[in-house]
């Protein structure tokens, strides 16, 4: 069976990927302006995650996979602290700045379990 870490890193790479190729499904959802600077940033982000995501898969136990985790968390922390303002009045701020809180928690979440388990 894979680690929890593995399965979160899967969820992120599928769900990036999915951003890089098609950025309307955060930009719809968030009620951002389409714009190609818009789709240009979610696509970053899109890259960004689908790497950790695949490095999360990746990673043997141990201090790689606390590291990798570790960074998805983070990327997705800061993402919350960052766009919180600038989504502020969308209606959709609590959807996507909880959800980006969520998801760090949840990597953490798997590597603790994960790490308990001895996988």
């Amino acid at each position: 069976m894979p680690s929890l870490t593995s399965l979160v890193g899967a969820a992120t790479a599928t769900f990036s990927a999915a951003l890089v190729v098609a950025p309307q499904v955060l930009i719809g959802p968030a009620r951002l302006v389409d714009t190609a600077d818009t789709r240009a940033l979610v696509r970053a982000l899109g890259v960004r995650d689908t790497g950790i995501g695949l490095a999360m898969m990746a990673a043997p136990p141990g201090r790689a996979r606390r590291l990798v985790t570790t960074a998805r968390a983070l990327c997705d922390w800061t993402d919350a602290v960052v766009f919180s303002p600038t989504l502020s009045g969308r209606g959709t701020r609590g959807l996507v700045v909880g959800s980006a809180w969520a998801w760090g928690a949840l990597a953490l979440g798997a590597l603790v379990l994960d790490e308990r388990a001895g996988r």
